[in-house]
């Protein structure tokens, strides 16, 4: 099943014909190489962005070059829901690896929800969803030691591939590289590369050939301090 839909679901209860209406919402989808921007900060794009597949990314640039990822996009992810209420993007969206990216038209979008009582709630969801990842992610820089921020960036992932059925055994694609952690985490890349090494040494994970199993999924969220409550995969599905 479309992964939009799988995702949708945990947010509200929607009818068979509000599943079909957001699979052919995202029938025109495109393949995306990596490293390629979707939107660039002051854009004021017409279309909302859905990932199908791969691993999209939300980030910064700052004035010397540096980069702050801001949130990973995985399948089933809005990328601009709101956009279009405040003018234009404060920041940039961009794939990290190859993706098929979903091209809805905004006004759409709008037309289904104004219609439709469980996509609305459902699209309010995954907006709120969203601003709690962020401030989850915000403690993490701010509180979390550089072992416990990575492992629970994987605790996070693996959850969120998993409520799309995208992790089974909690092994799933991670095709991303240490950079990428590095400036999702406000690391350096020598220091990720330690980290990720004691993961390894310490049997929490195995990540090779852009694979991460995760080995113990509720040993990592507890070395992490993982609350999985923030991602709201288990709120009511109330029409």
């Amino acid at each position: 099943m479309n992964p939009l839909v799988l995702k949708l679901e945990h947010g509200a209860r929607l009818s068979e014909g509000e599943k079909i209406l957001l699979e052919d919402l995202v029938g025109g989808a495109v393949s995306i190489a990596a490293r390629q921007d979707l939107i660039s900060e002051g854009d004021a794009p017409d279309h909302v962005h859905v990932v199908l597949k791969g691993f999209a990314c939300r980030y910064k640039l700052l004035a010397d070059g540096g980069r702050q990822i801001m949130a990973w996009l995985v399948p089933g992810d809005f990328c601009d829901l709101q956009v279009s209420i405040l003018g234009e993007m404060d920041h940039s969206i961009a794939t990290l690896t190859p993706s098929t990216i979903g091209f809805v038209p905004r006004d759409r979008l709008s037309a289904l929800a104004a219609n439709s009582p469980g996509l609305t709630r459902a699209l309010w969801w995954a907006t709120l969803v969203d601003e709690s990842v962020l401030g989850e992610w915000l403690v993490s820089m701010g509180r979390r030691p550089a072992a416990q921020r990575i492992a629970h960036m994987f605790c996070e992932v693996h959850r969120r591939l998993e409520a799309v059925g995208l992790a089974p055994n909690a092994t799933f694609d991670f095709p991303l590289s240490q950079a990428d952690l590095a400036d999702s985490a406000g690391l350096s890349a020598v220091h990720v590369n330690r980290v990720v090494q004691q993961l390894r040494e310490t049997r929490q994970i195995v990540w090779r050939r852009r694979v991460l199993q995760v080995l113990d999924p509720l040993a990592l969220e507890a070395f992490a301090g993982f609350d999985p409550n923030y991602l709201h995969l288990t709120a009511t599905r109330a029409a």
